[in-house]
């Protein structure tokens, strides 16, 4: 809850239930309280509590490491042409400090769902600092080899949304949910427009294929099936996101969780696909109590490091790697490889493991392109690799070419 000051004019933040508030916010608050019952013929105004924000112990501790008295936390729920959307605090828009805008790189600076500290003021806010994030949700800018955008920040799960009509695709589903893994976050898979198709058999086989272990909601935006699993998932606090492509149908769902029309929707087109309708990432209060941050569709979704959410999200491919006679066996033509056996037997399809290789090529690219050092050791270990095969065919007449 949060209190005006009729002495300086600030809105002070009362921190959420059960949570050991810093001292210097406590005296504030009290200070606050005192004004206010003095002064209780002038309209108070209500604003979001923290706590329904997802303001926790995570991010209050990191405020109390700043001890500073004129910092209040906010959180970021939309980005403006020139400053930032905040809730929480008294002023309904932030600016980046002069000294924290020249030390933040890309990567860094503040997008929907942050958590900063700031300076408050009537209108505009100062934003002193960028709290650290519980999770990130990262993808290679499109047209870049390693150029990292942020997506959505601080959310605990997404919502991965795939249509069930044309839309849908097994290898954009398989890099939604290993970039969500790499996160830190949460992924629940979400069948949507099941109304469009009467036989979904296929497509559940195939998510449960390419997304091992993931729940999965059947919904339908338009009919409400699936509405209340979704809601399942939402709870004072938390934060969830919607992620896909576009005209896969996150915002009709979003206004389904809203119970109201907030985000614009569009029609099919002539071909059953839907139209792009969000172009803006913007966090929204649910009626349960939590938070929902809606992404606009993307096209592409390139990944960047972590090859942990990659082996999550083929963990098919990792279990059948424990029976490989090679630890370090690389699935590519080593003797005694499981992976290559069980694509020989059918038991895992050549398609899955083809992306498994793409997806980590992609990586491991990006980190060589971010790190010039690392890619000269590699390019230098290749060289040695080409060298000792040349080396090997001038002797072995089984590995010299035909001339």
């Amino acid at each position: 809850m949060l209190r005006e000051s009729r002495k300086r004019g600030r809105l002070y933040t009362l921190p959420p239930a059960g949570w050991a508030s810093p001292a210097h916010l406590a005296a504030s608050v009290a200070a606050a309280s005192r004004s206010i019952i003095g002064a209780t013929s002038a309209p108070i105004r209500r604003l979001t509590t923290l706590a329904s924000l997802g303001f926790d112990d995570f991010f209050a501790s990191q405020l109390t490491k700043l001890a500073n008295p004129q910092l209040v936390p906010a959180r970021v729920v939309a980005e403006g042409q020139s400053s930032l959307h905040l809730a929480g605090c008294r002023a309904a828009h932030g600016d980046l400090s002069g000294n924290l805008r020249d030390s933040l790189t890309k990567t860094e600076r503040p997008v929907v769902g942050d958590w900063v500290a700031v300076i408050d003021g009537n209108e505009r806010a100062s934003i002193q600092r960028v709290l650290d994030r519980r999770t990130t949700l990262l993808r290679r800018a499109a047209g870049t080899l390693a150029e990292a955008q942020t997506v959505a920040v601080n959310v605990d799960v997404f919502f991965v949304v795939t249509a069930g009509n044309r839309e849908f695709n097994e290898r954009r589903l398989e890099r939604y949910v290993t970039a969500i893994w790499n996160s830190g976050a949460e992924p629940v898979v979400v069948l949507n427009k099941i109304d469009l198709e009467e036989d979904i058999g296929e497509m559940l086989e195939a998510i449960e294929r390419v997304a091992i272990g993931v729940p999965v909601v059947r919904a339908s935006a338009v009919t409400g099936v699936g509405v209340e699993e979704l809601r399942a998932y939402i709870a004072p606090g938390k934060t969830v996101g919607f992620i896909g492509s576009s005209g896969v149908g996150k915002s009709s769902l979003t206004n389904r969780l809203l119970g109201r029309e907030v985000q614009a929707v569009s029609g099919l087109r002539n071909d059953d696909r839907g139209r792009h309708t969000t172009t803006a990432r913007q966090l929204v209060e649910l009626p349960e109590g939590g938070v929902l941050i809606d992404t606009p569709g993307m096209r592409e979704f390139g990944l960047l490091d972590d090859v942990g959410g990659v082996e999550t999200s083929f963990a098919d491919i990792a279990a059948l790697a424990e029976r490989c006679r090679f630890r370090d066996c690389a699935h590519q033509n080593e003797p005694g490889c499981a992976v290559l056996a069980a694509v020989e037997s059918k038991e895992l399809p050549a398609e899955r493991l083809a992306s498994y290789r793409k997806l980590l090529a992609e990586i491991a690219a990006a980190e060589r392109k971010r790190d010039p050092i690392l890619a000269g050791r590699t390019k230098a270990r290749w060289k040695e690799v080409h060298r000792a095969l040349r080396a090997r065919q001038k002797v072995d007449p089984k590995l010299q070419r035909d001339k």
